[in-house]
Order: C-alpha cells, then structure tokens, then sequence
C-alpha cells in the first residue's frame, strides 16, 4: 500500500460514538491536569500557617515546578514521536497521577517541591500529546471545536478542585493532603485506554502504511454500523514517508516562525495565567483575608472556566483563531488589572471570574491553533518545544511576582501580569497567522498541506 490516505479518510467521518468516546476520555485527563495543576497554590495558604513556609519558598517550588513542565513537554514530543500518541498520552498520565499520590505523603516543603516538580512534568507531557492527539483524530473542520469540547469538560476540575479543597483543608492539620489525593484520580484514565485508537496520521508520519490502514479499517467499520455508508474520501496527495524530526529542523524557516511565535503565545499565556492562579490565594491571604475565605473567592472566580472554554467552542469555527485570542488577551488583561485595584469581596470575584473565562477561553483556543500551525511531520515537536519554552519562561516568573510584591506592593504585581498579557495580544496581532481559510479548504477536501 503506497499511500493509506490517513488525513481525507477521517476528514470524511461523520462525529460518531468512537469520536464522543475519545473526546470523554481525552476531557477526563484535562479534568484531572487542570484538578492537579494548582494544588500546591490552594494548599500553600496553609502551609505557611502549619510549616512557616515562606512567600520567597512558594516562590522556588512553583518556579522549579515549570522547570519540570518545560521538561516534559519536550520529552512528551519526543515520546510521542517514538512511541505513538496514545501510548505516550497513556504513560504521561499515569506519570502525574504517580507524583500527586506521592504527594500526599510529603513531609516538608523540599519533598512536596520535588514530588510537585515530577507532577509537574507529567502535566505538561499529557497536555501536548493531548492536543496532538485530538488535533490527528478528529475531522479537521471540527477539531478546534471537539478540543474546546475537550476543555469545556476538563476545566471544570479547576472549580471542583477549589470548591473540594475549601471543604477540607480548613479540617484539620492534615486534611490538606486529601487536595493532592484528590489530584491522583487522574489514574482513573487507564480504564480507558482499552477504547483509544492511535493515531493513523502518526502511523503514516513514519512510513508504515499497513498500520494505518488497519487502524482506519476498524474505526470506519465502527462509524458505518452506527452512521451507515461513508462518502469516499478525497484522493490521496502524493506525499513521501516521513522520517524521524530531528530537533534541528525547527531551524527551518518554515518551522521556525511559527515556533517563535508559539513561545511568545506560550511564554505570556504561562506567566499571565500562572502569575495570577498560582498566587492569588497567597496574596490574598497576606492582604488580610482568612485563609479559609482567599481558597472560597478563589473558588468562585473559576466557575468562569468552563464558561469560557465553551465560549470558544461556539467561536472556534466561526471566526479566525487569530483574532478570538487577540481579544481574549486584550480582556484578560483588562480584568486581570481591576481584579488587582480592588480589595471588594464582590469585585474581586466579579475580575476573578473574567479572568478564568477568558483565560481558559483563550487557553482552548490556543490548544486549536498551536498544531495548526505545523505539518504532520513538525507537529509533535514544534507544539512540545513551544509550549515546553513558554512553562520554562515560569521559572523565572514566580520570582519576578515575588520580587515585585515584596519590593512594590500587590497591585505591581496585577500590572505586571496585565502587561504581560497585552503584550502577547499585540505579538500576535501583528504576526499571527490566519488558520480558518485552511480549515474552510480541509472541509472542501482540497489539500492544504496540514
């Protein structure tokens, strides 16, 4: 077999049961990474009180934690390359639900700090095959729209998380461990692995056809009994094996450009995001408010995370990605800057819950566009290296918040965060690629060389 026409085969598959399976288990994973993701900044409250731990402390286990995310992202592209996406999406998942166990039995700062570095890398690892894989199996006029599905379901581990973690850290001297037992469900994932496909675009990627073809065979059989005949895909494009992507080709020019773009993307969603969800519990609390009600607003405020994933499901395929998240960026940054101007209970949760809509908004829509912007054969390490790069930037970001807040105060730390923001939104404005006339193409099947 020359060719096992991967891409026009699933281009051409009407959503199904197989696809509604995929999307319920890939969504499980985000549910359990974005459940773990801020369970060191819910419990460092806490810790402060119970272990003295201090701000400039907080500061290094989260700055290290990003260290850890950028490592995994680049493994994670690496792995999934070698190994396949589903098995690579398999492994990394079982890793961070590994570590947020082993967290639970953390007796001081340095061990939960190390066990929070290895979550941390399992998280990351599982976010970029995540985004690969749905990006390979899913039609490529709806993928935008099923990865915002994914994180309109996944998101809602944030709110569960912090709603859970209100209830009971404020229990006991000990009951904060349960945020992290709580983290560990993620394990949960492999019951569905049994159900997965890998995917035919990466066997095809390295040559191996027969595998392919096999793999297509069976999910189209599955779609057929449930939808009835298929439409025949589009013909084949005369492409050549593809080999192994050294991680020098992202020296290309066809490679390069958007890999830089991507980190700006990446490296301002992360210190933006991340500087505002990761400190705002502490900072509240050294504001004055109880520790008790600072994880209770927190709470509140991510009730908008959900909202705003699916708000980019509804604008994903309706208009440039470009574009949303040039706007997204530009109202995070807005609300983010309110948020820190107000010590009001009612507008603090008002800001908060605008920058967790549209943040985990844009976060959705970045998860769309960033594999666009490669082919198959640079996919995998272009998406790992730029999203690696941009939790990598966070190593110095918490230090930056911290230096900022002890030398300037709360609100330096709210400016700089919304600049940050702003920045990333005029970056793009100016040299971020349209996508949607690519995926109108794919939907007509002409070949656009994605």
């Amino acid at each position: 077999m020359l060719n096992s026409n991967a891409k026009n085969r699933l281009d051409r598959l009407p959503i199904s049961r197989f696809h509604k399976i995929t999307l319920v288990a890939v969504s499980f994973a985000y549910f359990f990474e974005f459940a773990d993701i801020n369970t060191f900044a819910i419990t460092a409250p806490r810790l402060i009180k119970l272990w003295g731990v201090t701000v400039n402390q907080i500061a290094y286990v989260t700055s290290l934690s990003f260290v850890g995310m950028f490592l995994g992202s680049v493994v994670a592209g690496w792995m999934a390359d070698r190994w396949g996406r589903k098995t690579t999406l398999n492994l990394t998942t079982l890793c961070f639900s590994v570590f947020s166990l082993a967290s639970v039995l953390s007796w001081n700062v340095v061990s939960l700090g190390v066990f929070r570095i290895l979550t941390s890398a399992g998280l990351s690892a599982m976010t970029v095959v995540a985004v690969i894989y749905v990006s390979e199996i899913f039609p490529s006029a709806l993928r935008g729209k099923f990865q915002a599905y994914a994180i309109v379901i996944g998101i809602c581990g944030t709110p569960v998380t912090n709603f859970v973690a209100s209830a009971v850290v404020p229990l006991n001297d000990w009951s904060w461990r349960l945020v992290y037992l709580w983290g560990a469900l993620g394990i949960v994932f492999m019951f569905f692995v049994p159900r997965l496909k890998e995917s035919p675009r990466w066997y095809e990627s390295r040559g191996d056809h027969a595998a392919a073809d096999a793999v297509l065979t069976e999910i189209e059989a599955q779609v057929s009994t449930e939808k009835g005949p298929l439409p025949e895909p589009a013909p084949p494009a005369d492409e050549p094996a593809l080999q192994k992507a050294p991680l020098r080709i992202l020296l290309q020019k066809k490679y390069l450009w958007p890999t830089l773009l991507l980190v700006v993307l990446w490296v301002t969603q992360t210190i933006g995001f991340f500087g505002y969800s990761s400190w705002a519990p502490t900072l509240l609390a050294k504001q004055g408010f109880s520790v008790n009600n600072s994880v209770f607003y927190i709470a509140l405020t991510t009730v908008g995370a959900p909202l705003g994933a699916y708000l980019a499901a509804l604008l994903t395929e309706r208009f440039d990605r470009k574009w949303c998240l040039v706007a997204f960026g530009v109202v995070i940054a807005l609300s983010g800057l309110l948020y820190g101007l107000t010590f009001n209970p009612v507008l603090i949760v008002l800001f908060g819950f605008l920058v967790n809509l549209f943040e985990r908004g844009y976060t959705a829509l970045a998860y769309a566009y960033s594999p666009e912007l490669f082919d198959t054969r640079g996919r995998s390490l272009g998406t790992g290296v730029s999203y690696g790069l941009g939790r990598l930037s966070n190593a110095v970001g918490p230090l930056i918040i911290a230096a900022l807040y002890n030398g300037s105060g709360y609100k330096s730390v709210f400016l700089f965060i919304a600049g940050t923001w702003l920045f990333g939104a005029l970056v793009l404005a100016a040299f971020g690629p349209r996508t949607k006339q690519a995926r109108i193409a794919a939907a007509r099947e002409e070949p656009v060389g994605v």
